[in-house]
């Protein structure tokens, strides 16, 4: 609020003092620009607390405190593997977290019901759509595989009788000469980013990720053709040869043929 010629001579000396600090707040208040994405929340903290929300709880708390709506924070880890907050507290068993987002205005799901254990909520969802049970959460993980990370006895004894809500993704496998085949380094285009790394995994599996992005387990359907983690319906194709010569991606209307450009690496 500005200050008054007639308020500034009644403070006095104290007035001439503050006078400068209260002009330096009003300019960085002016000069503060909203970011390029305004009113939309910042791409960076939507990912972090998605991220998070798998186990930092001090830091849910603290980006709850000051962005309540963080409770519905939703990122795409590539290829359309879309993950809520809840979905990452709930897809690894973290009640405390899942309670503190369902809280702070989080919308409930039939897997944060299945990891909390609430038993007739997900009879519930069932009854009223049947064959619910076989879709899948964040990444591809199964209903029943939510209910057992929340240790939720009740509802994986009711899930196992629903021969469709625990059934894995199909996975071929490889023999070291193939996989190693297929490692290594393929661009899109001449840009340092536009590349895709094929490479092995933290958990000793093969996987994919944009130079820069997030790494995405891959899941083999026979014939050197793959889905991501997360999106059945993508398909990543490896040229015949050794090594591999190209890959493409078609994920819907969008279709990337990448040239391999270098050679084995590790995720990221």
């Amino acid at each position: 609020m500005p200050i008054s010629r007639r308020v500034f001579l009644a403070l006095g000396p104290v007035g001439a003092a503050i006078l400068p600090y209260a002009s330096a707040a009003r300019t960085a208040a002016a000069a503060a620009a909203p970011p390029d994405n305004f009113p939309a929340h910042d791409p960076a903290i939507v990912r972090e607390m998605v991220a998070v929300s798998h186990g930092n709880v001090s830091r849910v708390r603290e980006l709850l405190s000051s962005r309540p709506a963080m409770a519905n924070a939703t990122w795409d880890w590539g290829y359309g593997d879309w993950e809520t907050s809840l979905g990452a507290a709930s897809h690894v068993g973290n009640r405390e977290i899942a309670a503190l987002l369902l809280a702070a205005g989080a919308r409930p799901t039939i897997f944060s019901a299945a990891m909390l254990g609430q038993l007739d909520v997900v009879r519930a969802f069932i009854t009223a759509a049947p064959g619910v049970e076989r879709t899948r959460g964040p990444h591809g993980i199964t209903l029943a595989a939510h209910a057992k990370a929340g240790g939720a006895a009740d509802v994986v004894r009711y899930l196992d009788t629903l021969p469709g809500a625990n059934v894995p993704y199909v996975d071929q496998p490889l023999d070291g000469a193939e996989r190693t085949a297929l490692l290594g380094t393929y661009a899109f285009g001449s840009g340092p980013a536009q590349q895709l790394i094929v490479a092995v995994n933290e958990r000793g599996t093969l996987g994919i990720q944009r130079d820069g992005g997030a790494a995405r387990p891959l899941f083999h359907l026979g014939s050197r053709v793959f889905h991501p983690s997360g999106a059945a319906a993508v398909r990543i194709r490896f040229e015949p040869g050794a090594p591999a010569g190209s890959l493409t991606v078609e994920d819907g209307p969008v279709v990337v043929t990448a040239t391999r450009a270098g050679g084995a690496g590790l995720n990221r």
